[in-house]
């Protein structure tokens, strides 16, 4: 499935995946009628159902990590805790992973595709300009913990920023940057086809934007889940409209 556009181009961090069968042929050639066609047709129906049994408790994992993740950071799930939380067996899940990093790295992209289906992707469906750019915010803080969608720690890619950010370079760091450049891009893109149609100024800096409305949601985070500040929602918004009374035509 094609990816939302954004403003003339896909939004790469709304983007899922394809999935494919490993060892299942696209278009397998005809097989001769009898036992052994038959016996052959069973056993990939047997396959292709452990596979979906396998990707359903994959997502489970998943779904876990992701909540933990956001409370303790990436470094703080193990197959441990998750087998405990989810009564699994630890070899059992680890069979799904393999390894910590992997574990981490699947985590991230659980997050990046729920971040692009429960934010980004309801966004795009608003008009252009103004009201796609509020609907992201909007969607964002709800992310943070605003909404029911939210996680228990709040927005995982601030979590696993501060976790991270001084660290030496690697895979799952390069991950971290990954997605996060993806959603500014995201942003900048929709900020270039609101001034393309003329709700934004011609000399708005789409980057400067981005950067700012990243701000305005790392403050909102400090302030309402570190500070517990009562007044942190309306600060918040009020800085959200103070950046888009400057980039208005």
């Amino acid at each position: 499935m094609a990816s939302p556009s954004v403003g003339g181009r896909a939004a790469s961090f709304c983007s899922t995946p394809a999935t494919t069968i490993v060892g299942v042929e696209p278009n397998p050639p005809p097989r001769a009628k009898g036992t052994a066609g038959a016996l052959s047709l069973t056993n990939g129906r047997a396959f292709i159902g452990r596979m979906r049994k396998g990707e359903v408790t994959r997502e489970t994992v998943l779904r876990e990590a992701l909540a933990q993740a956001s409370r303790v950071g990436l470094r703080g799930i193990t197959i441990g805790s998750l087998a405990d939380s989810l009564e699994m067996s630890k070899s059992g899940l680890f069979a799904h992973f393999r390894s910590k990093e992997a574990l981490q790295e699947a985590v991230l992209d659980h997050a990046a595709q729920a971040f692009g289906r429960l934010v980004v992707q309801p966004a795009l469906q608003q008009p252009r300009g103004e009201p796609r750019l509020r609907a992201v915010f909007e969607r964002w803080l709800g992310w943070d913990g605003d909404a029911d969608y939210a996680q228990p720690g709040g927005c995982i890619f601030i979590t696993v920023t501060t976790e991270f950010d001084d660290e030496p370079d690697s895979p799952v760091r390069d991950h971290i940057v990954r997605t996060q450049r993806d959603l500014l891009d995201s942003i900048e893109t929709m900020v270039r086809a609101g001034v393309a149609d003329g709700h934004f100024r011609e000399d708005t800096d789409a980057g400067q934007v981005a950067h700012e409305l990243y701000g305005i949601v790392l403050a909102h985070h400090f302030a309402a889940r570190m500070m517990r500040d009562p007044e942190a929602s309306a600060r918040t918004h009020a800085a959200f409209e103070h950046l888009l009374a400057t980039i208005r035509s």
